[in-house]
């Protein structure tokens, strides 16, 4: 494993913290877009990027917002549901990445938890010549708006089998997204992929996924 470390990406005044990682022979990378509340410390997201790892594809577990927004947003909760301003991030850590020689060689891909699902959709619909593939868990697409009938890139939409109502979100979105996207429900699963089991049949269906698809972006 050849690992980047702990860095700060200049998308914003004082950066945003980010954790890279990058395997020998890499055929990819993987920015992840986390939930509401979350950061890169996300277990869940950790969990998924080692087994992305063990793909031979690297990650990007990057902090969307700043340390001082992230004390008002814990008070306001008002920033993590702010979708434009976390895909113009998103966006802007993809130009960023495109600048980095452990990184820039490497086809990108987008793997958003809940909220940041959204935010991964909208980037990846302003960036149709960078994102190469799409992975959402538990996310709630529907609040990518009309940036949705935009995407380009291969979408995998996978959803708990126990969460009906995001189910149904996902099921909206599947329409408007049309031949990109695919939606797979695993079940006996909730939101957070919890229970025993789920959580590595994300990480396998993720890896999966980015390694059939991660090839070169789409052309726009």
């Amino acid at each position: 494993m050849r690992g980047v470390g702990e860095i700060s990406v200049p998308v914003v005044p004082g950066g945003l913290v980010a954790d890279v990682t990058v395997p020998y022979a890499a055929r990819g990378v993987v920015l992840f877009a986390h939930g509401s509340g979350s950061s890169r410390h996300s277990p869940r997201n950790v969990a998924v990027g080692r087994a992305l790892h063990a793909r031979g594809l690297g990650t990007v577990l990057v902090d969307l917002l700043t340390i001082d927004e992230e004390a008002r947003d814990e008070v306001t909760a008002a920033l993590r549901f702010d979708i434009g301003m976390l895909a113009d991030r998103l966006a802007g850590i993809v130009d960023w990445m495109a600048t980095e020689p452990e990184l820039g060689r490497l086809p990108t891909g987008i793997f958003g938890a809940s909220t940041g699902a959204a935010a991964a959709l909208v980037a990846a619909a302003a960036r149709p010549d960078r994102v190469g593939a799409v992975v959402s868990r538990g996310g709630r697409p529907d609040l990518a708006g009309r940036a949705l009938s935009g995407v380009r890139a291969p979408t995998l939409l996978l959803v708990g089998g126990l969460d009906e109502q995001v189910i149904a979100l996902n099921e909206q979105a599947r329409g408007v997204l049309g031949e990109v996207a695919e939606l797979r429900v695993v079940p006996g699963a909730g939101h957070l992929f919890a229970e025993p089991g789920t959580l590595e049949e994300v990480a396998e269906q993720a890896g999966t996924w980015f390694r059939t698809h991660l090839r070169q972006p789409h052309p726009v």
